[in-house]
């Protein structure tokens, strides 16, 4: 299976190189000027592979696959958001392999960062459409309003809404990805009691499209998922949210370097008291790891510095459905109340569409036990 996997991967590669990139330089040429060696680059490969769940044999593909991320256009449209997602990965000073690849793919519309306005920019994105016409990548950030008639989100000189500009987008497309939880699932404009109507890609496009939901997410889901599209010609495994599930097969909670403490009864009361100084699990100051499925925990953000919880603060859930309601208030425990979730033993598969209204029973049972074998002050 793998032999045959590994040539039906180099024979698309070959097909994609003949394309033309987008600019005089490689990818490999600007990374090696940013000062990444051919060395780095296959370290960063290697671990790509990893995250991607393939064999070890495949990462000279998976570096294939990045230096000819630019042959694959991609139309990048943005709806009912705060750009959050597009401003943490194009806001670097310091580039990580990931900024780089997502900075030089074949970008043909992204109305925050191409140079066009106006007419221009719409006549871009018409063009795109219709000269990259079954090839090219949508990406979507933001909800989509549907509520009179989507009126609440117009783009352009002639005011078409955002709903239809995605639909006649989407048609054309040859993988559809919803960037962010906005476009996910509808986004903090889709709180109750959510006056938009707004709601994610995929409850608008009679397409697959696969969710890479987080608030924002990593630079290293977005591109893992851009690289599977370019290895494989489809999209990947997903989850039953449609999410990645070599990025959302595991919860915060699995990896999470505060698990021992957890696992110990060793929790936080209040921020800044000597739990916190000491590093304690934050589950009673309300992280909401146990119930989040994404793998932060391992990846982290800024060059794998840092995440939340590392900082001091919990997990609020975000590349969750409907956080913005179930996880609130962020900064207290959900073991006490009903709750909208999963068990503690749930897997990413395991996880219906409709979820069950269910108490952290697991959760709660499993902390008020250890707090009582290992009191705290």
């Amino acid at each position: 299976m793998n032999e045959t996997t590994f040539n039906r991967i180099k024979e698309r590669l070959e097909s994609l190189k003949k394309l033309p990139g987008i600019a005089d330089k490689s990818i490999s040429e600007v990374m090696e000027e940013k000062g990444f060696s051919r060395r780095d680059f296959l370290k960063w490969a290697g671990a790509m592979t990893a995250m991607l769940s393939l064999p070890a044999s495949f990462t000279p593909l998976v570096a294939e696959a990045a230096e000819v991320s630019d042959r694959l256009p991609v139309i990048w449209l943005h709806m009912a958001e705060c750009t959050g997602c597009s401003e943490s990965l194009i806001r670097t000073d310091t580039p990580t392999i990931d900024d780089l690849i997502f900075n030089y793919i074949n970008l043909e519309y992204h109305e925050t960062i191409m140079a066009a306005a106006g007419w221009q920019a719409e006549e871009n994105l018409k063009e795109a459409r219709k000269s990259f016409a079954g090839r090219y990548i949508l990406c979507v950030e933001g909800g989509i309003p549907t509520k009179m008639d989507g009126s609440f989100l117009t783009l352009g000189p002639h005011a078409e809404t955002g709903r239809k500009v995605l639909e006649e987008t989407a048609k054309d497309a040859a993988a559809i990805i919803s960037v962010g939880t906005c476009s996910s699932f509808g986004g903090i404009q889709a709180a109750a009691p959510n006056p938009t109507g707004a709601v994610g890609v995929d409850k608008i496009i009679d397409k697959p499209v696969i969710n890479v939901p987080g608030c924002p997410p990593s630079a290293k889901n977005i591109v893992g998922t851009i690289l599977n599209v370019i290895l494989f010609g489809e999209l990947p495994a997903v989850d039953n949210f449609n999410r990645p599930k070599f990025a959302y097969g595991l919860r915060i909670h699995d990896l999470c370097e505060r698990r021992g403490h957890f696992d110990a009864g060793e929790f936080v009361e209040n921020f800044g008291d000597n739990a916190a100084e000491n590093g304690f699990c934050l589950y009673k100051v309300g992280c909401k790891g146990p119930y989040t499925f994404n793998n932060c925990s391992r990846e982290r953000f800024n060059q794998h510095t840092s995440w939340p919880v590392q900082a001091g603060h919990g997990c609020i859930g975000c590349s969750e459905p409907d956080f913005w309601d179930t996880m609130a208030p962020y900064e207290e425990p959900l073991a006490d109340r009903k709750f909208a979730s999963i068990d503690a033993d749930a897997t990413a598969d395991s996880v219906g569409v409709k979820i069950l209204a269910v108490a952290g029973a697991a959760i709660a049972a499993h902390a008020a036990i250890s707090a009582i074998k290992n009191p705290k002050e």
